[in-house]
């Protein structure tokens, strides 16, 4: 076992993220390396998702506090971690999973446990030399390529205070060639997005949301997507051609029961169904994200069929990243996606699993921020170290979010002139 890829220290603090939050940072020395990982955090969060470690105590931080947290690492994963190989990935995980001992972390908290397992692979990166979207791969940069952004420049549901009830409304460049290309054709149409909403809604308008999105005074999801045709159109894009939309409707926060409140209407499950289909034939939506509630496997599977091969039915809250739900959802021909966030299950070792599985089953594989995020970019190396078709960062504005994009910029020129833009297509 070569002595500088053995952990030599690992330690962890409480620290702030977009939200004003606070969350944890762990630094791990590897030889003479070190790395720092930082953990995210959702508003909107599926029921089986792992989970976060928070103090609870009223007087300090509202009991959002992470100190707990911090304590774990310090007390109970550093003992057990220091002195093994950080080249083996699959085994730190597997320890941390086990010093745990719980099916959603909750002993540990899935904060700690990742932040661990993150930090771990960046310092192992780092002690042989290679990048981390390398490390991860394992294959020669020739062969990588470049997630595909899809890119939330309107917000609603729980990441913003206006009265849209879907979250996300989300351009994508599916007629770029490369990353940058996209990225430019994406930041484009938000200058021209803000233009049209201040001409027709006035400044308050463009106020932003939890992910840099605007937004604005709206109540109807038809609303939104004018809004983003208009600010397609007058970018110089076609929709359908260069760009298309993707939404989350992250339905579970529009759902009492069973019934699904949205737009003014209450809608049963079937007319849901065709409230989809009559915008999807309206707009060129691409993808739609968790489009029925967490649980209903077999209404996902109903839209699926019948927008088979034309729209990507990705499961966020129906999955969590979670092995065993996403098997089910295979299965039930449920879905055609996956939106993977590793802090839904806790380690990177099971988050990769989840994506090889889907890939398997020739799912479309979304490499996702969380709407609380820090400034650690390292979603941007796992999107292409795993081959993801997709990423979702966030609006090209705060910190948080634009820290994901330059960093796929850095990695995009690493690639050189043949790194191309991974395909979202149905």
């Amino acid at each position: 076992m070569p002595r500088d890829s053995i952990i030599k220290k690992i330690s962890a603090r409480e620290i702030l993220d977009s939200r004003g939050t606070p969350t944890i940072e762990v630094e791990v020395m590897v030889g003479s390396e070190r790395a720092v990982a930082s953990v995210p955090s959702g508003a909107s969060k599926g029921i089986h998702e792992s989970i976060e470690l928070r103090d609870g105590d009223k007087d300090r931080y509202l009991g959002l506090g992470v100190r707990k947290a911090v304590s774990k690492v310090s007390r109970i994963i550093a003992p057990k971690l220091e002195g093994m190989d950080a080249l083996d990935q699959s085994a730190i995980d597997n320890a941390l999973t086990d010093l745990d001992g719980t099916t959603r972390k909750s002993r540990l908290g899935a904060n700690a446990i990742l932040g661990v397992s993150i930090a771990v692979c960046k310092a192992a990166a780092k002690s042989v030399g290679v990048p981390i979207f390398q490390y991860i791969s394992k294959r020669k940069v020739g062969g990588l390529s470049l997630p595909t952004p899809l890119m939330n420049v309107i917000n609603g549901g729980s990441h913003a205070g206006n009265d849209l009830t879907l979250q996300e409304f989300m351009i994508i460049p599916t007629g770029a060639a490369k990353f940058s290309e996209g990225l430019q054709m994406c930041v484009e149409i938000y200058y021209n997005l803000r233009t049209h909403l201040v001409k027709r809604y006035g400044n308050s308008a463009i106020n932003v949301g939890d992910e840099g999105g605007y937004a604005p005074p709206l109540r109807r999801t038809r609303e939104a997507l004018d809004c983003l045709v208009k600010a397609v159109e007058i970018s110089g894009y076609s929709l359908g051609k260069e760009i298309s939309i993707g939404l989350d409707a992250a339905s579970s926060t529009f759902y009492r029961e069973n019934k699904y409140f949205i737009d003014g209407q209450i809608l049963g499950r079937d007319r849901l169904i065709d409230y989809y289909l009559k915008i999807i034939d309206d707009y060129d939506i691409l993808s739609i994200e968790d489009p029925l509630h967490e649980e209903d496997f077999e209404g996902h599977a109903l839209l699926n069929k019948r927008t088979k091969d034309k729209v990507l039915i990705i499961g966020d809250d129906l999955f969590t990243t979670n092995p065993k739900r996403i098997t089910k959802g295979i299965t039930s021909e449920s879905c055609s996606g996956l939106l993977l966030k590793p802090n839904q299950i806790g380690t990177l070792t099971e988050a990769m699993a989840a994506s090889e599985l889907c890939m398997n089953a020739q799912y479309k594989v979304v490499v996702s921020h969380r709407s609380g995020d820090t400034n650690d970019s390292f979603i941007a190396d796992l999107a292409v170290g795993i081959g993801a078709h997709g990423i979702k960062a966030g609006a090209p504005a705060r910190g948080e979010r634009v820290s994901k994009y330059n960093q796929l910029l850095r990695i995009e020129e690493r690639l050189g002139k043949g790194a191309r833009l991974a395909s979202l297509d149905p």
